[in-house]
């Protein structure tokens, strides 16, 4: 068997890793928070689709990539299959969609936080070793089934907790120490998955595909819209505070407009009376 390295710019990469899953984490959980604050189905769904964009697009995808650059094995070179790994990430943002949509469109309760977590833990999954399939290398790659089936119960342990804080974070600090645990549940299920590997290696040939540091830029570019976007679509959209403030000065002017109308026409000075 081929020796594998994880870790081959140090702690560089799964640093990195960790803070890209926990900074899309931290984004999807406030749209997450809009999502119980939308006043029509619309906006709702428009929320759950930001919030799966950020969970699923940089919080797992992109985090998964990352800590792909660390990934080597001693005699062969890596390339990646672009369509395939393009695929990855849409199964990624799509089945954290799903979930999400199951536990935030109307009321959210047990059973569909535990059928949405099982469904979206099982797409993650799914994420990760299609992103391992569009890997090539000069060797023939098996995994152990021991744990395989770690890496798929971690995923479905955390993305029910992901859905279930979803649902029911509120507040900035509780917000960000769940982004914080989140982003451990996601390298572990990635990092679990990547110790299932071993390559047998094979005569040295020609390789398709890009390399890491080739599809590096497009991604880093990707990730830099998107957490703008989010970030001034967050900004940007009244919170429920906003909306009960503007609601109570309307109701207060409506009361002086009201009590205005009301009042006895009062004369002013000089003016012409009226004989009797």
């Amino acid at each position: 068997m081929a020796e594998i390295y994880h870790f081959t710019y140090g702690w560089v990469t799964p640093v990195l890793a960790y803070a890209l899953s926990v900074l899309g984490s931290l984004l999807g959980l406030t749209c997450a928070v809009r999502v119980r604050e939308a006043p029509t189905p619309g906006r709702r769904a428009w929320w759950l689709i930001l919030a799966a964009w950020a969970i699923g697009g940089t919080g797992i995808w992109v985090m998964h990539f990352m800590a792909m650059l660390g990934f080597a094995v001693v005699g062969s070179q890596i390339r990646y299959d672009v369509p395939e790994t393009a695929a990855s990430a849409v199964v990624a943002i799509v089945v954290v969609g799903v979930g999400l949509f199951i536990v935030g469109m109307g009321r959210p309760t047990k059973l569909k936080i535990a059928i949405g977590g099982l469904i979206t833990g099982l797409g993650v999954n799914a994420m990760h070793y299609l992103g391992m399939y569009a890997m090539r290398l000069d060797g023939q790659v098996t995994y152990d089934r021991n744990l395989v089936a770690a890496s798929i119960g971690i995923a479905v342990v955390a993305a029910t907790v992901a859905l279930w804080l979803a649902v029911t974070v509120r507040g900035a600090g509780a917000i960000i120490a769940s982004a914080l645990v989140m982003g451990v549940a996601v390298c572990g299920m990635h990092f679990t998955g990547m110790a299932a590997m071993r390559v047998q290696i094979h005569e040295p040939g020609v390789l398709s595909g890009a390399t890491a540091s080739t599809l590096l830029v497009p991604i880093i570019l990707a990730v830099i819209f998107v957490t703008v976007g989010l970030v001034y679509a967050v900004l940007a959209a009244p919170t429920e505070e906003d909306r009960a403030g503007a609601a109570y000065l309307a109701a207060r002017m409506a009361d002086r407009e009201a009590a205005a109308a009301a009042a006895p026409a009062v004369h002013r000075p000089g003016a012409i009376r009226s004989p009797r």
